[in-house]
């Protein structure tokens, strides 16, 4: 059985067509996040760790919401469009992640995202005992 988890609209409402999250089982698949403000609804440009900031605390809403947290994630992929921002963004990243228990990890540089950011994040979050 699927569950579709969508944040409620004044807080990052959809801007295509999915949801927030999708719990299939034990397992929740969280949609990418880009640095969008969750009031103004515009994407974050600027200093690379502000932005990823921002896709951290929206990765934190829907896990949140979802009823669960960094601890469980066990697989990020990150998205960034220079990879001269790496270390930058590992830093924000590794700060919002349990020391010891950090999730298998994908990065990819690619050439532009939706929204014009400069870095994306989902995740695959266990959610069993």
């Amino acid at each position: 059985m699927l569950e579709h988890i969508t944040l409620p609209d004044n807080i990052l409402p959809p801007v295509a067509p999915y949801s927030h999250a999708v719990r299939a089982g034990d397992f929740l698949f969280v949609t990418g996040q880009l640095s969008e403000d969750p009031h103004s609804g515009e994407i974050k440009t600027g200093p690379i760790a502000d932005q990823t900031r921002q896709v951290m605390e929206n990765l934190k809403r829907v896990l949140d919401h979802a009823q669960t947290r960094f601890d469980q994630v066990v697989m990020a992929r990150i998205f960034v469009t220079d990879f001269r921002y790496y270390e930058t963004v590992n830093e924000v990243y590794a700060s919002y992640c349990a020391a010891g228990k950090l999730p298998s990890r994908t990065t990819v540089g690619i050439t532009a995202l939706a929204g014009f950011g400069d870095v994306e994040i989902d995740l695959i979050v266990y959610c069993g005992d």
